[in-house]
């Protein structure tokens, strides 16, 4: 059988049956008791019996499959540039996954028949580098990852298992580096990526299992499961969450318990038979595709694995997908349900005096506090954008973009014009990042900024921001701005393979402040716009930047009609708006001759003797910020005492606390 039918083969069974892998590797070969001329004096490496000793790694392969397993996994979980990189041998990448992979290839092939195939998973391990740390570069990772993988491929694996990953970044480098050398290669192969969570709850990192799957799961992976650092008992929720959420198949590959220390070292408790009732279990409640053992399982851990549930139909699974980004701690769902998404605008150095001024003198800390303070007034992402003229903004944005994904807890949007700005944030971020943006405005060309910047988005798995913009500028009318939407929703689902509701729109607005002929209704085309584009595409989701409505209004002025616009906005469907939270004003808590206004300047109510531009700027001539706050310290003065306490300590304000 060709490779290409092998993997075929194993697509399909993933599709309907259970299919059943092995179990320990290293323990297995230590059994054996290789010798240090064996490990060619490189102590605990693995990876180098396959070169010394194949007649051990060959006799682990053949025990597996004699216990029934279908599949078995690659001699070459540290055949990475980290861990081989540890021996000083980095240079041997290649060649180690070859021949480990052709080792399995052999066994496998012995013991498959014409009606019972039998199946290598490649290997490929964390190594022993954090990039979210910083203590490796994301690129050299990743690349070592397309040698890694080219030498598995070469070495016949009919499938790649990204296992044990621990740094969503790390994994993010493994995969991007799979799809590499699949390319280059001409074959496609299933990429299997199973992430670590401990005991805590959380990935070594801290990231949630709901983190993992909207970052990983856009990468074109066709499967995401759990192995190692715990036993099947404490991923039971973890696997219920992947099998309520995930489009793609679920597996599971537990050790056997947790360790416990004994007066021979560590052993694991779990038996073969607690090991098949929890698999069991897993195939039936949460519809497995894969199912196998990591650290202390055995050969007859996994024959009685087998006897339980291999070749079983899959259980039916009903996914419901929760579209949204991820920062490297936990994910944030674009639909919110009692609210709009609120996208903070404070760390754009174009629309921040205070986040430029920091940035250009290098003060990182307060970049930094400024994303923070967003994350208290309210926001649910954070726009990033370092543009400014005469700054290398790659640098810039590698530096801040560094610093967010571990000292933010929300995920970002990358807002950039300059494509290796963008490439630079999505190097440095292990979550799901959102990109702003992508336009028409130079065609759609495969040398367009539209190409490039969607093409970096299918790679690392971002969503979009796409901008009503043609050739022809940007739309003023309804019509124009749904017939742009539809071209690009149609473009980027058919061409690129971004889901619909992976696309914010953005229906854009200009200001109505101006008080010229043509912008009086430009507020009204943006509904209109929303309201029918939601129509159209109710998984599509919507955006806008709020504040260009009101551009030249004083501050309050400002505050009260972005307030009021937005409210009109969510009511025709808008799912999310670029704002400074702390600046959206309760409709309830504007006093109603103010927001009456705001709505005929809006909806350009004109009549005779009744300009609403002109009376909304006699409304607040002379009013200030001060009183606009005020509204904010007076709600908060009516509390108790207890409550407002822990209003201040929840939003993180010591302003008040002394009182």
């Amino acid at each position: 059988m060709s490779a290409a039918a092998r993997s075929d083969a194993l697509r399909r069974a993933f599709a309907t049956r259970v299919v059943v892998a092995d179990g320990a590797m290293g323990t297995m070969l230590q059994a054996q008791d290789p010798s240090m001329d064996d490990f060619e004096n490189l102590e605990g490496c693995n990876e180098v019996l396959n070169v010394t000793r194949p007649d051990i790694v060959r006799s682990v392969h053949e025990e597996y499959f004699a216990a029934g397993v279908d599949c078995v996994e690659t001699n070459t979980f540290g055949a990475n540039l980290a861990a081989l990189g540890e021996y000083d041998i980095p240079g041997r990448i290649h060649e180690l996954s070859v021949s480990g992979a052709r080792l399995a290839r052999e066994v496998a092939d012995g013991f498959a028949t014409p009606d019972r195939p039998r199946w290598v998973l490649g290997s490929v391990g964390p190594g022993t580098k954090l990039p979210t740390l910083g203590h490796a570069p994301y690129v050299a990772l990743r690349d070592g990852y397309e040698a890694n993988v080219a030498g598995l491929v070469e070495g016949g694996a009919d499938a790649i298992l990204v296992e044990t990953t621990q740094d969503l970044l790390q994994t993010k480098a493994a995969i991007l580096g799979a799809h590499r050398a699949l390319r280059k290669l001409g074959i496609n192969l299933p990429i299997i990526t199973h992430v670590t969570v401990e005991t805590t709850g959380t990935m070594l990192l801290g990231s949630e299992i709901g983190a993992a799957l909207t970052a990983l799961e856009p990468l074109g992976i066709d499967m995401i499961g759990l192995n190692c650092a715990t036993g099947p008992a404490e991923m039971g929720e973890h696997l219920r969450y992947l099998s309520q959420h995930a489009r793609i198949a679920v597996s599971c590959m537990p050790n056997a318990g947790l360790p416990v220390l004994g007066k021979d070292g560590a052993h694991y408790p779990l038996s073969p038979e607690e090991l098949a009732d929890a698999h069991e279990t897993f195939v039936r409640e949460y519809g497995l595709s894969l199912v196998g053992g990591c650290c202390g399982t055995t050969p007859e851990h996994l024959r009685r694995v087998v006897e339980r549930v291999r070749g079983l139909d899959l259980s039916p699974r009903n996914p419901r997908p929760e579209p949204g980004a991820a920062s490297l701690y936990q994910t944030v769902p674009f639909k919110q349900d009692a609210s709009y998404l609120a996208i903070g605008e404070r760390t754009n150095a174009n629309g921040s005096k205070k986040f430029r001024e920091a940035m250009l003198e290098g003060r990182w800390d307060d970049c930094v506090e400024m994303a923070r303070d967003q994350i208290r007034e309210g926001a649910h992402l954070l726009d990033l954008c370092v543009d400014y003229v005469g700054r290398d903004g790659a640098l810039d944005m590698s530096e801040i973009a560094g610093r967010f994904a571990t000292a933010s807890t929300l995920p970002i949007v990358l807002d950039s014009t300059e494509v290796p700005v963008l490439k630079a944030g999505l190097e440095k971020l292990g979550g799901r990042a959102v990109i702003n943006s992508v336009n028409y405005e130079d065609g759609d060309g495969p040398e367009s900024r539209f190409a490039q910047v969607t093409a970096l988005a299918s790679e690392h798995g971002a969503a979009l921001i796409a901008l009503t913009i043609d050739e022809q500028g940007q739309a003023r009318t309804p019509e124009h701005k749904v017939a742009i939407a539809e071209r690009l929703i149609t473009d980027l689902t058919t061409n690129w393979g971004i889901h619909e509701s992976d696309i914010l729109v953005d229906c854009l607005t200009f200001t109505i402040a101006t008080g010229q002929e043509e912008s009086r209704k430009d507020g009204i085309a943006t509904i209109e716009a929303i309201r029918e584009l939601k129509r159209r595409h109710p998984l599509v989701q919507t955006t806008l930047g709020l504040s260009n409505i009101s551009f030249g209004l004083n501050p309050a002025a400002r505050v009260v009609l972005n307030s009021v616009f937005l409210n009109e906005c969510v009511a025709a469907g808008l799912d999310s708006a670029i704002v400074h939270a702390a600046k959206i004003v309760p409709i309830a808590r504007i006093p109603e001759e103010q927001r009456e206004i705001a709505l005929d300047l809006v909806y350009d109510r004109r009549r005779e003797g009744y300009d609403p531009l002109q009376a909304f700027l006699e409304a607040f001539e002379g009013v200030d910020m001060k009183s606009v706050k005020a509204g904010r310290a007076e709600e908060l003065a009516a509390l108790p005492l207890d409550e407002r306490l822990q209003r201040r300590i929840i939003d993180g304000e010591k302003n008040g606390l002394d009182r």
